[in-house]
């Protein structure tokens, strides 16, 4: 029940208490590094829902990445508006796919299993990226189903590199429209 009350407060934390609190905490997490591993997640119902457990095994870091567009300073001398290379840069990953590959470059050792927005101010966005250890999971816990399933995704050696992470999918384009919605909208829309 808890959980609800904390999902509740995160989905408009301008308006609740949230915001308070995070704005002490943000102080503190300026003057960090930018990959930091924490001890327990700052949205814990979040991180649950995405297969976080307090166990042996689970790491927790926190990422911090810039905001902001890739424009350019404009060249001082001539060219053609085409070859400024000022407008038009869009980067080809997320923010928080960028998050993910940061945290895995830094614990090689541990595989990413999800991560989640935590906040942003006029500089920087953080994200929680949860990470885990396939080595102590695979030793230490009861084989479970879901143990298994989760094994099974941390099997695949440095599955952020291959866009295999949910944020991976989402900028790769695997998360669109469900195929019988995409047959739907070509019967409304075909041409007689």
């Amino acid at each position: 029940m808890a959980y609800k009350y904390l999902a509740d407060a995160w989905k408009i934390p301008d308006q609740s208490y949230i915001e308070e609190i995070m704005r002490q905490r943000v102080i503190e997490w300026r003057k960090q590094p930018t990959v930091v591993r924490i001890d327990k997640p700052t949205r814990l119902d979040r991180a649950r829902k995405l297969g976080y457990k307090a166990k042996q095994g689970f790491v927790v870091v926190r990422v911090r990445v810039r905001r902001g567009g890739l424009r350019k300073p404009r060249p001082r001398s001539g060219r053609r508006p085409k070859r400024m290379g000022v407008a038009k840069y869009k980067p080809a990953k997320s923010l928080r796919l960028i998050a993910e590959e940061r945290a895995a470059r830094k614990y090689p050792n541990l595989e990413v299993l999800n991560s989640y927005w935590v906040w942003e101010d006029g500089r920087y966005k953080w994200f929680e990226v949860i990470m885990v250890d396939k080595s102590i999971l695979s030793r230490q816990h009861k084989k479970t189903k879901e143990l298994e399933n989760l094994l099974n995704l941390a099997s695949k050696r440095g599955r952020v590199f291959r866009g295999l992470t949910s944020a991976g999918k989402k900028v790769r384009g695997l998360r669109s429209k469900s195929p019988k919605k995409k047959v739907e909208y070509k019967r409304k829309h075909k041409k007689d």
